[in-house]
């Protein structure tokens, strides 16, 4: 299964784990929960999942890669106790604590969650002294004498034998106690959460044309060769970091991220010409509705994989548009949530107060881990508007309704600059409709941008609140499913005979 699927099974496994009854026991027993395994290739996104469902479902999370710990570590340290037994003192040994467990006990005590996922990665590959420590660990959930706490789900992740040759075989006694979960690379999946986190446009856009290239790990003569999605997705916060310091990277940086020459040397490639277009076609200027007959007749000159390439550009720059105005939108929704209480409390408290108040909510969220990147950006532009608030107040000696009537002045500026966001957002997107209409009509050009505003998190919840009447006409007009095969098709027939002729220059 892909791991958008894996990861809803998770989900629904600790949940089903963690119900309680009337008399507050686990309908299933402790004994009952079967150890979760996790199988599929490096890189596929196991550990960012266990990350996204412990923030989902507001649970504690402690993970270990297994292979980093010895028998000592993971089941403690023999020491001597003096024991009595029928009447006679004999020398017991006795281990310390587990680290793994302690730390279990660590997270506890310093997020307050008293139930929680222990993850333990490459679960397949730990040493051999430390294997039927392991074992028995899953099966009974104890490290010597030690016992996992109760509310505690385990969940293990390892690489099937042909990513890695340190892997040992499990047995059927311990396979038939666990949950076993296998899991394979799925490139529409992912592309769902690229956009969400933001990766770079050019990395999407390419492994859409080049979808075998996601995922793909070979042996041969000269070692590995591989190309993973972690490598992608580490590739693109660098290349966006380059670019922000006007750097490029070439073939060479490429090839340290994407371990495979081929596809290094490939997507190099698809990189520069990404970047000649964004040169040639000036796309700050589409998006302000400003080009002529000139820029009309080039592109429509232009190879089809040319055009392919403008409205990748063109979703890029209204990827980010609508990101920023995601956030900003949260940030004015949380700040309103804040200035409400202020409102209600005004006559017990000042702005201060709920200015300490916010600071403090961030403070704990982060203690507790379960604090999403996007939710903490929200509350730390929260907390900067009500200080802002709050000195401004001061600055003119505003006093009670005064404070008040100058605090909802100082928020409507807020609001005032989401709605100016919002409509210059929604200019752009008509702006980049009509130049495709003026480009290439009703065309599989078309079909690949609505395809793609689909695909994208953020335009979606864009258009679903502000709605689009150009987005409406062309969403409805297109067949998705039998024009956006062709149009991969036509994609991936021009990326050839593209890749034939530079290849023939190198």
């Amino acid at each position: 299964m892909d791991i958008k699927r894996a990861k809803q099974e998770i989900k629904d496994a600790v949940e089903a784990y963690l119900l309680k009854d009337t008399f507050g026991e686990y309908q299933i027993p402790a004994i009952r929960q079967r150890p979760i395994l996790l199988m599929g290739p490096p890189g596929i996104g196991k550990t960012q999942i266990m990350e996204q469902i412990a923030k989902e479902m507001q649970i504690g999370l402690v993970s270990y890669t297994i292979t980093h710990h010895t028998r000592q570590s993971a089941v403690g340290l023999p020491f001597i106790r003096e024991k009595e037994y029928g009447g006679r003192t004999y020398s017991v040994t006795e281990y310390t604590m587990s680290e793994i467990i302690a730390s279990v006990y660590d997270k506890m005590e310093q997020t307050g969650n008293q139930e929680g996922i222990l993850f333990l990665d490459e679960i397949n590959c730990v040493s051999e002294t430390l294997a039927p420590a392991m074992l028995q660990f899953l099966q009974g959930k104890t490290f010597g004498t030690h016992r996992l706490p109760d509310g505690w789900i385990i969940v293990a992740a390892g690489n099937p034998p042909e990513y890695n040759k340190s892997v040992r075989e499990f047995d059927v006694v311990t396979l038939d106690r666990l949950k076993k979960i296998d899991v394979e690379a799925d490139f529409p999946v992912w592309k769902e959460y690229a956009y969400r986190q933001g990766i770079h446009q050019a990395v999407i856009s390419y492994l859409d044309l080049r979808r075998e290239n996601f995922c793909r790990i070979e042996n041969t003569v000269d070692g590995k060769r591989f190309a993973t999605a972690r490598g992608w997705e580490d590739l693109s916060r660098l290349i966006q970091v380059y670019e922000t310091l006007g750097k490029t990277a070439d073939r060479e940086v490429i090839g340290q991220y994407i371990q495979h020459r081929t596809i290094a040397k490939d997507f190099a490639n698809y990189l520069e010409l990404y970047y000649k277009y964004r040169t040639d076609y000036n796309v700050g200027e589409i998006l302000e509705g400003k080009w002529d007959s000139a820029v009309l007749k080039k592109i429509q000159a232009s190879a089809f994989d040319e055009h392919l390439s403008i409205v990748s550009l063109l979703n890029g720059r209204l990827g980010g548009m609508f990101r920023e105005c995601f956030l900003w939108d949260a940030y004015v929704a949380k700040l309103y949530e804040y200035l409400i209480y202020y409102r209600d409390n005004q006559a017990v408290m000042m702005l201060d107060d709920v200015r300490a108040m916010a600071e403090k909510d961030l403070e704990d969220q982060r203690k507790s881990e379960l604090i999403t990147r996007e939710q903490e950006q929200t509350l730390i532009r929260v907390t900067e508007a009500l200080n802002r608030f709050a000195l401004e107040i001061k600055g003119e000696m505003f006093v009670g309704d005064g404070a008040l009537d100058e605090v909802r002045e100082m928020f409507g500026r807020e609001r005032e600059e989401l709605e100016q966001m919002t409509e210059e957002v929604s200019r752009s997107l008509d702006n980049v409709f009509l130049f495709l209409e003026d480009a290439f009509g009703e065309s599989q050009e078309m079909v690949a941008f609505v395809t793609e505003l689909n695909a994208n998190y953020y335009s979606v919840w864009f258009i679903n609140e502000n709605g689009n009447d150009l987005y409406y006409r062309h969403n409805k007009g297109l067949l998705f499913e039998e024009r956006h095969e062709s149009v991969v098709r036509q994609m991936r027939e021009a990326e050839d005979m593209l890749n034939t002729g530079i290849t023939g220059n190198i």
